[in-house]
């Protein structure tokens, strides 16, 4: 009988044990916990870190996490309001604010990831739908771009490439989104806190298009660049041959002073060497008739000349055998007769 005691009251024990252990849980510093009875919730959250005591085997303890958690959606094709089908990469932070909503309605973190897709996605195409391309881009609507000059002046003048006048910018576009989609997941018990795209890409259908475009237009920029050049370098080839023209003119000019000087000078010394004598004026009269002849007659030279002519003279004066005669012979007059 004492033995038999003994068994009850180690098995008592035991099982005491056994339910003491199934009655204590422990709450960590990122965890909240979720008591439940059958599988409904039994009063509320426990929130603070520490021992906790449930009635055991009945009750079940259903932890929820208290950190930042991470949402992170799949890019997604959607269209601007000027029609340019992009694809959105967007990212989200969240949190449980309320857990026992947040064990009623989803139960679990991949039931809550599930309903973010669904609320996030749908914000998300809605806002973009608004707002023009730029809008989502840009960063905010004060941002200036850093601009080539000569680039910017060809914009102006040719309408090309310029900027859709920016009036949000994507910061407030996240915050709208981020504003509507706080409101559609409050009621599951959770704190939407941030909001970000992490890519824009043009969509493969329309991004041949579109650089075909950007292409185009700096085609456009190019050919301008290229005719102005153009332009330039035919005005600067014109002032070009106009300079040249006139530095050949100058020169030309001044060539023919200083020829014009140079002859005068050496007429005034000729005039001074052979201006001595009458024999001195006869010589340089032949010399310089004979260089005439040299620089006129050459063969096969025909010559019709007068026989009076200055220039005839010394040839008449000339016998056939090559001897020049005396002035009276050539004259017709004998040597040795007198006047």
């Amino acid at each position: 009988m004492k033995a038999m005691l003994q068994l009850v009251l180690l098995g008592v024990l035991g099982l005491g044990i056994f339910a003491f252990l199934n009655a204590i849980y422990t709450v960590s510093e990122v965890e909240q916990m979720i008591i439940t009875q059958f599988g409904k919730p039994v009063g509320e959250a426990v929130t603070t870190a520490g021992l906790k005591m449930k009635v055991p085997f009945i009750q079940e303890v259903n932890p929820i996490d208290k950190r930042v958690l991470e949402w992170d959606g799949s890019p997604t094709d959607m269209p601007t309001k000027d029609k340019l089908y992009i694809s959105v990469d967007l990212y989200a932070r969240w949190r449980i604010t309320d857990p026992l909503q947040y064990f009623l309605r989803l139960r679990d973190e991949r039931s809550a990831q599930s309903r973010l897709d669904d609320i996030l996605g749908s914000e998300t195409r809605n806002a973009v739908a608004k707002h023009e391309l730029i809008e989502i881009i840009r960063t905010t609507k004060d941002r200036v771009p850093l601009r080539d000059v000569l680039l910017t002046d060809v914009e102006k003048n040719r309408d090309l490439g310029a900027l859709v006048p920016i009036h949000k910018g994507r910061k407030l576009v996240e915050q709208e989104i981020q504003a509507a989609a706080a409101e559609k997941v409050k009621v599951f018990g959770i704190e939407l806190l941030d909001i970000r795209f992490k890519r824009i890409n043009y969509n493969e259908s329309v991004r041949p298009k579109i650089y075909d475009r950007m292409i185009s237009e700096r085609r456009q920029i190019a050919e301008r660049f290229l005719s102005e050049g153009n332009g330039e370098a035919a005005r600067i080839r014109g002032n070009r041959l106009r300079d040249l023209n006139k530095i050949q003119s100058e020169a030309y000019r001044q060539v023919e002073e200083i020829r014009g000087v140079a002859d005068a000078t050496a007429t005034e010394i000729y005039a001074s060497a052979y201006d001595q004598s009458p024999e001195a004026v006869d010589f340089y009269e032949f010399t310089r008739t004979m260089q005439a002849y040299k620089s006129i007659i050459a063969e096969n030279t025909t010559l019709v000349l007068s026989t009076d002519s200055d220039l005839f003279k010394f040839l008449k004066s000339m016998n056939p055998d090559g001897d020049v005669m005396p002035p009276e012979v050539s004259q017709g007059r004998s040597p040795n007769s007198s006047e």
